[in-house]
């Protein structure tokens, strides 16, 4: 009880710096405890907004995810971030202690980049100590992670800026070069730059981000699926917002993944009333060039958006045509299954690495 008592007696005295210090080596110096060397070093990475995006973005990166889903809001004083992707994955057992220092999972490996080396096992404690709140909402092994942010600008800044998009050059060596406020789309739009071969990055407000992780989910699942799932954390997290039945599940179904959005939000995701963005990359336009990925011009032709792609293959709008016919008829067989709508006119995009077919889905009136 008297150590108890001396303890106490000597931390009101001295503080907290006790706690802090290791050994003291004289003439001013000290060495510290190894916590708060972490403490200090996790200040020094997380000096913005900025910072905590790029290393949310390299953490799901370095987690293999190859669909990224970002919303970024504000309210106030207040600076919400969610991450969703569709890598990896954290066992539940493992939800709380990834923010502590040294975690890892990356014990044989580490990635440098533009940005420095990650796989320290230091990322996910340094966004803790300066956000208000980190957690994760939603994860398991092998089905994704959305993990959520929130920080206070009068603590933690960023750029006053935050609407402006960043314009892009290429320079004389061939690279691309950035311009425009460093702010948080140009942070997320240099990331997608980088590894657009790898991954792709979505981002937006919360309505726009469950409208298009809604889309993801029902592009992979079938009706069957959907319609008989009775317990959406089965599966993958980027699929669980298309097991909603009606407005009111969707939004209890987005607040489990982060995304706070109203019922009536809610409604007109699931009405169609709300485009799924599309992939950042996509709205990188680079100077005399078109886009990053040399698809033209900003705005393509109605040939360019229907039958062709500067990357690679091309195809006639004629044969595009009687393709797309085609899709039409054998969808119209499972409508009719299904109650829906057959007479839709299915969506059809050429890329380099093959062809897509998107067949809006509405329920017969």
């Amino acid at each position: 009880m008297a150590d108890e008592t001396l303890e106490r007696f000597i931390e009101d005295v001295c503080g907290d710096s006790r706690l802090r210090v290791e050994a003291d080596l004289g003439d001013g110096f000290v060495r510290l405890r190894s916590a708060e060397a972490e403490r200090r070093q996790a200040a020094h990475d997380i000096r913005s907004t900025e910072d905590i995006v790029i290393e949310m973005l390299r953490n799901a990166r370095d987690a293999h995810a190859s669909s990224i889903f970002m919303a970024a809001t504000r309210e106030e004083r207040r600076r919400r971030i969610v991450m969703i992707d569709d890598g990896d994955g954290i066992p539940p057992a493992m939800h709380e202690r990834v923010f502590e220092p040294r975690v890892t999972s990356k014990l044989d490996t580490m990635h440098m980049d533009k940005w420095g080396v990650h796989g320290r096992g230091m990322a996910l404690y340094s966004i803790a100590v300066n956000a208000e709140a980190a957690r994760i909402a939603a994860s398991d092994a092998g089905k994704g992670s959305s993990f959520v942010v929130e920080t206070d600008l009068g603590r933690l800044g960023e750029k006053a800026d935050q609407s402006t998009f960043p314009s892009f050059e290429r320079t004389e060596s061939g690279s691309v070069a950035v311009r425009g406020p460093k702010n948080i789309l140009r942070t997320a739009c240099e990331f997608a730059l980088e590894h657009r071969r790898t991954c792709t990055v979505y981002t937006g407000s919360a309505t726009e981000v469950a409208a298009t992780v809604y889309a993801f989910g029902l592009s992979s699942l079938t009706s069957a699926s959907r319609a008989f799932c009775s317990d959406s954390s089965g599966l993958p997290v980027c699929k669980r917002l298309a097991t909603a039945a009606d407005p009111a599940s969707f939004a209890e179904e987005a607040a489990r993944l982060g995304l706070v959005i109203s019922e009536r939000s809610a409604r007109r995701v699931m009405d169609g009333g709300i485009d799924p963005l599309e992939p950042l990359v996509n709205r990188v336009r680079i100077a005399g060039e078109g886009t990053a990925e040399g698809k033209g011009a900003a705005k393509p032709s109605a040939r360019s958006r229907r039958g062709g792609d500067a990357r690679g293959l091309r195809v006639d709008p004629a044969d595009l045509e009687r393709f797309s016919a085609g899709v039409s008829d054998a969808f119209a067989a499972l409508a009719r299954d299904y109650y829906l709508e057959p007479h839709v006119r299915p969506e059809v995009r050429v890329g380099k690495d093959g062809i897509r077919v998107l067949i809006p889905v509405e329920k017969l009136r």
